[in-house]
């Protein structure tokens, strides 16, 4: 019998977000490591929903503050078609 899965709401979240951002169950599924069936049932369960087809993101506020650094939008834009590309942004260690 297959184990269960410990399900948290960091992995709920991902699904939503993923979901909202019209990405398809097979990345979903990737990205939290089960199958897809398994990402469908659970998206199922936690409402997870494709943005209507005339839904259009509201425009970015230009007044925000800046990004932390290696957030994931300004990353991925630095490494992307570079050999660095998929990696995660590597963390400095403390200075002492």
């Amino acid at each position: 019998m297959p184990k269960r899965i410990e399900w948290t709401e960091a992995q709920d979240l991902k699904i939503k977000r993923m979901r909202a951002e019209s990405a398809s169950w097979d990345a979903i599924a990737e990205a939290i490591g089960v199958t897809r069936w398994t990402a469908i049932e659970r998206g199922r369960r936690v409402g997870a929903r494709l943005p209507p087809p005339d839904h259009e993101p509201p425009p970015e506020d230009p007044e925000r503050p800046a990004l932390p650094a290696g957030h994931r939008d300004t990353w991925g834009a630095i490494i992307a078609g570079t050999s660095l590309e998929g990696m995660p942004y590597p963390i400095p260690a403390p200075v002492r």
